[in-house]
């Protein structure tokens, strides 16, 4: 059995979604952070969250990044 050196799931794509307190399904609200380089997007829509999302995919790639501690 072999196993794969990439895993599926990258850290550097995990995220924490918090959801204000007063949002609806229709007034989606909230902020997202990326859990390894601790940036936080505040979002006012479902529309604004995927966008926060695809941008931070955007700028990050997949090379040279490093985490929060610089490593």
């Amino acid at each position: 059995m072999s196993f794969k050196r990439e895993p599926k799931y990258r850290s550097r794509r995990a995220y924490v979604l918090k959801v204000r307190s007063d949002a609806t399904s229709d007034a989606l609200a909230g902020r997202l952070e990326n859990m390894v380089t601790g940036i936080q997007l505040e979002f006012e829509s479902g529309h604004e969250l995927l966008q926060s999302i695809a941008s931070d995919l955007d700028v990050s790639g997949d090379t040279g990044l490093v985490d929060a501690t610089g490593k």
